[in-house]
């Protein structure tokens, strides 16, 4: 019987996969990147499905809930809860900075560390004005082609509130059908999602083999500050917004969420990982399909609650370590841009520059970031992870404003 519920159970799975990668490629070292191609495999199979899915699941979310009364609730609430969650988040980061002090006493000099250049340009953030002509796609297949998931949010959604306005039954057979190409997908990726955990054991023994654990060393106390950090916000703060603002349990919402958190962690990517998302929402925590799929998508792309963390938690670290003294200016420049560059920052894994903005616009030096950047995979396994609960509490919140669900 337990034998029969491993076989069904894809996130215990996933987790295996990940102990047992970690582990082969703690032992092989650089070896391990022949298993490389297992997760990088896997990562092309999601991320062939990720954006039609996107434009599908945006489209019809869009127009089930634009002519609903509740549509403008939805939407202004999405938005209002990512750059507070965010904003908090940050604030968190800087307390727990200031309490435990993860930089004082570091010396990068004392380890040998070749650091490589970094410039103010690589972390400049866009002004408010070229954010906002950024987002509006000049072509549209371009932008699907490219990947440019903003544009394409923002045509999706305008299309599918269009699509809610036509008069009369005319639009019906199109939502019907989109609703049907959605399903087709779910299916398509239930499929992939087979293969999973020879994805994860790939993509966990390369990412060892390569950077190992001894880069930790020198930046031990930072990374043990900025786990706790997370754990506190997944397991403390999201749960009592569940429980106050929902109707879901905040037990089932906590124990439900660890297959997409297996998979963020292991991945490193809110996008691969949406589709895990949308189906714990909608089949394990009744999210309505209209919320789930207008929601999570769009938390996906601009709700990054752990880069802000991460961001919060780098600019004390470094601060420290230079012995800079912030100002009240300095932490409220620290917060602003930390918010802004957290919902602005792509669900893709990677070096994340923005952290270099936060860093100038409190006037912190950037000269040691390369050293954070070499162990950027680790920690943006532990904040995607975090990025993705997010999404699901926005999801879950937001749900209990649409009236389909009532």
């Amino acid at each position: 019987m337990r034998d029969k519920k491993l076989m069904h159970n894809i996130g215990l799975q996933v987790v295996i996969a990940m102990i047992i990668g970690a582990l082969v490629g703690l032992f092989m070292g650089e070896g391990a990147a022949i298993f490389g191609p297992l997760g990088t495999i896997f990562i092309h199979l999601v991320k062939m499905l990720v954006i039609p899915l996107v434009v599908v699941s945006i489209i019809a979310g869009a127009a089930s809930l634009g002519d609903s009364p509740s549509a403008g609730k939805i939407g202004i609430g999405t938005f209002a809860f990512f750059i507070i969650t965010s904003g908090v988040a940050v604030t968190l980061a800087l307390v727990m900075g200031n309490i435990f002090k993860p930089g004082a006493g570091v010396d990068f000099t004392a380890h040998g560390q070749s650091l490589t250049q970094i410039t103010a340009e690589q972390g400049a953030l866009p002004s408010a004005m070229d954010t906002l002509i950024g987002m509006i796609p000049t072509n549209v297949f371009e932008s699907m082609t490219s990947g440019n998931i903003l544009q394409i949010l923002v045509f999706c959604i305008f299309f599918g509130i269009a699509l809610s306005k036509v008069k009369g039954d005319g639009a019906k057979p199109i939502i019907n059908g989109l609703n049907t190409i959605v399903d087709a997908f779910v299916w398509m990726i239930n499929c992939v999602m087979v293969i999973a955990p020879l994805g994860v054991f790939g993509l966990m023994a390369e990412s060892v083999g390569s950077f190992g654990f001894q880069a930790l060393e020198v930046v031990l106390k930072l990374f043990v500050v900025f786990v706790v950090a997370i754990l506190i916000y997944a397991f403390i703060f999201f749960p009592l917004v569940v429980k106050f603002f929902s109707n879901v349990p905040a037990m089932k919402f906590v124990s439900a969420m660890k297959k997409p958190q297996a998979m963020a962690l292991s991945t490193a990517s809110s996008m691969a990982t949406l589709p895990v998302t949308m189906e714990t929402c909608e089949e394990d925590l009744n999210v309505s399909k209209a919320t789930a799929a207008f929601v999570l998508p769009l938390g996906a792309t601009i709700n990054m609650t752990g880069n802000a963390i991460y961001y919060g938690l780098v600019a004390m670290f470094f601060a420290q370590m230079y012995h800079v003294d912030l100002t009240m200016t300095a932490y409220a420049a620290i917060i602003f841009t930390s918010t802004l560059g957290a919902i602005g920052q792509a669900g893709v894994p990677g070096p994340s520059f923005l952290v270099v903005a936060v860093l100038l616009a409190a006037g912190i030096p950037i000269d040691g970031l390369p050293l954070l950047f070499a162990l950027d995979r680790i920690f943006d396994m532990i904040r995607t992870s975090l990025n993705i609960t997010g999404d699901a509490v926005c999801a879950v919140v937001m749900d209990k404003f649409n009236p389909e669900h009532k």
